[in-house]
């Protein structure tokens, strides 16, 4: 059965400005790579509907969600942080974010496809319960889980983040949390200077030196998350895909080859055979060097199938 590659045309009405790395051109190189490999012949492909501002404030505070809706400019751009703000499209494409990852749980749930993924924009992993920040309005992994968690009672949802950077919006959900489970690598020191104070159980963070490649990545893929995942039995699987961490993108210093992606999303995969059906939800995050991103997609993309 093929699985579902979510994504909507309200996504690359995002602009953060002339030569910001987190923009359109994105998406265009994943459906280029897509294209050229002949992966779109074996995907079920998805518009996203729109998330509802209730389904925001399962993570979000109704307070910061209606600050966002205030803030979204009718012309022009309005910052929220140094490097995050607001074009006229923003609003719309952070809520088809959101939405892509809801609507892949439902058909998941149901079925419909055995897993997905979410070609989507802004990103999510940075954005707090009350603030927007690294690129990201609205947390959309996270609000994916605990709509799995409200709309089906699932006990226990596991996300994995291999993003470059510390996903500190999704910690700030998920920690100290009954029923969730947060597995991240990500370069340290690095943006945003967070995730390697004392934490709780659910929250297990295995900070990355400078220039740490595909071994250290599956050291501790093998050493900490898979034991952790597999005590912890989750009904469903989500994760950040971030593809910042490939030795050709110059937003940071790791370096990862696409060969280590499918790698670790197989070993997800497998997890999801064995504890939740199958099921796991996937949307992109980082990933700025556009050839090297759409290749890793691909390469995410075969791990999620196997075989």
């Amino acid at each position: 059965m093929p699985i579902g590659f979510f994504t909507s045309p309200a996504c690359a009405g995002h602009d953060m400005g002339e030569e910001h790395p987190e923009c359109a051109a994105r998406l265009d190189a994943i459906h280029d790579q897509l294209l050229s490999s002949g992966m779109d012949f074996v995907l079920r492909q998805f518009d996203a509907p729109a998330a509802t501002r209730a389904q925001l404030e399962l993570v979000h505070t109704p307070d910061y969600v209606a600050s966002i809706f205030a803030r979204a400019p009718k012309e022009g751009y309005e910052r929220l942080d140094p490097d995050t703000c607001m074009s006229p499209g923003s609003l719309d494409a952070a809520l088809h974010a959101a939405g892509a990852v809801i609507s892949a749980v439902d058909r998941v749930v149901a079925g419909e496809v055995p897993a997905a993924f979410c070609a989507v924009r802004p990103p999510g992993h940075h954005a707090e319960r009350d603030k927007a920040m690294g690129f990201c309005l609205f947390n959309n992994i996270a609000i994916g889980a605990a709509y799995a968690r409200e709309r089906y009672g699932l006990e226990r949802v596991a996300i994995v983040d291999f993003d470059v950077h510390h996903g500190n919006g999704t910690e700030d959900f998920v920690k100290g949390r009954q029923g969730y489970l947060l597995c991240s690598s990500f370069q340290s020191p690095f943006y945003p200077f967070s995730g390697t104070g004392e934490l709780p159980e659910n929250v297990l963070n295995t900070p990355l030196e400078a220039g740490a490649g595909g071994a250290e990545l599956r050291d501790v893929v093998n050493d900490t998350w898979l034991p952790a995942l597999d005590e912890f039995r989750p009904q469903m699987l989500f994760v950040s895909a971030g593809f910042d961490g490939h030795r050709e993108d110059d937003m940071a210093q790791l370096r990862f080859v696409e060969d280590d992606y499918r790698w670790v999303t197989e070993r997800i995969k497998e997890v999801a055979d064995r504890h939740a059906d199958g099921r796991i939800v996937s949307a992109l995050e980082g990933g700025y060097a556009l050839s090297a991103l759409g290749r890793s997609v691909v390469a995410h993309l075969k791990g999620l199938i196997g075989g």
